[in-house]
């Protein structure tokens, strides 16, 4: 439903924007046209390989991996997972939530998703680059101080 909503409201607003000057709508269209097909790769690798995962670890396997059974290790093995993945944010939170669904821990997937988001040592040699190496790694582990400490919040919610 909100889907709807949200989509006549984008499909009201290009209309008033067509209304009030068509060329910086269409120039806006094609730049956003442009934007999609750059990271349309991207996002079909995304979804394949979050399909495959999917395929692979079936909802047991998440469980025992990740699920509220799986305790400090399942925190610390989807800390660890989401230190070192590169995934773009609007695909985090939807894979969070159907890592939920597949059996997952609520504390497990807090922490995953914020070291998804704040940690990055797929990207640390270049962040050390460009702030400094001391730097990176304090931020780093700052980060992932972070995500456990949200992990137990949510543990201690849930």
């Amino acid at each position: 439903m909100i889907g709807v909503v949200l989509y006549s409201l984008a499909a009201l607003f290009l209309v008033v924007s067509v209304v009030r000057d068509r060329g910086k709508t269409a120039a806006a269209v094609k730049k956003a046209g442009m934007i999609f097909w750059n990271l349309l790769p991207e996002i079909l690798a995304i979804m394949l390989f979050v399909g495959l995962s999917l395929a692979v670890l079936t909802p047991d396997v998440i469980s025992a991996l990740i699920g509220e059974e799986s305790g400090v290790f399942g925190v610390l093995a989807a800390t660890v997972v989401g230190a070192f993945a590169l995934i773009p944010s609007f695909i985090v939170f939807p894979l969070g939530g159907t890592l939920i669904d597949a059996g997952a821990g609520y504390p497990q997937v807090a922490a995953f998703v914020a070291s998804l988001m704040s940690i990055g040592l797929a990207s640390l040699p270049m962040e050390s680059k460009v702030f400094g190496r001391q730097f990176a790694v304090k931020r780093n582990l700052y980060a992932a101080a972070f995500a456990l400490l949200f992990a137990a919040v949510i543990w201690g919610v849930f």
